[in-house]
Order: C-alpha cells, then structure tokens, then sequence
C-alpha cells in the first residue's frame, strides 16, 4: 500500500478544512477549490481530505451525506480541545466525559456533520 486517507463530503470545502485547521492545528498539503488535503507536522504519512460532496467525481450514489462514521483523534488534553471548539462554536454532542475504558472524551460534529471523537488517556 502507498497511501490511505479519509476524505469528508461536505458542501463547504474550505470552511470544513479550516475547522480542522483551527481546531487541531492541521495544514494545507493540496488545495485544488473542491479537494483539499490536509495533514500535520506531528504525525508523517497522516492525511484528511475534504471533498466537495456533489463534485462530478464521485459517483451519485456516494454524493449524498454519509452516515455511519466517527473520525477519532487522540490528544494529550482534552479540555484544551473542549475550550478551543467551544470558543470556534462548534456543535457540541457530548462535553468531556470520562469512559470506563481509560479515556476522557469530547464529541462533536466538524461543519460538515461529520461526528468527531476527541479523546485523552486519563492514565
């Protein structure tokens, strides 16, 4: 394999990869209007794109909303994200909360709807 990336559909290409600029403090590796890769300094080989969700590129069967997913990111403060989106307005589904398993979570929707897991070891 030479490469694996996400892509997130949405209809607001530049304003979904500046949430995840803003908020996790990713970059700009490609940028062609209705496709931006993004990536981060802290991690090589890590890889997000942002896709236009009705480009001509995608089959229509794929165009639509995509459910069923849940991109998860691991940081070493949770609260220091919790602030961070709060003060960016970004919709809140669950404030941090401590899980059984170790971790302390926050969830929330990037502004495509796409469900975001942001988590911190609490050990």
């Amino acid at each position: 394999m030479n490469r694996a990336f996400t892509n997130i559909l949405c209809n607001d290409v530049a304003l979904t990869a500046d949430f995840y600029q803003n908020l996790f403090g990713m970059k700009r590796e490609g940028d062609f209007g209705w496709f931006i890769v993004l990536s981060h300094d802290d991690m090589p080989g890590f890889e997000l794109g942002v896709l236009a969700q009705g480009h001509e590129t995608l089959p229509a069967e794929i165009s639509g909303r995509p459910a069923g997913a849940i991109l998860t990111f691991v940081v070493d403060d949770v609260e220091a994200m919790y602030r961070r989106a709060t003060a960016m307005k970004a919709e809140i589904i669950q404030e941090p909360t401590d899980l059984p398993y170790g971790q302390r979570r926050l969830m929330l929707r990037d502004p495509a709807g796409t469900a975001v897991d942001i988590s911190s070891p609490t050990q």
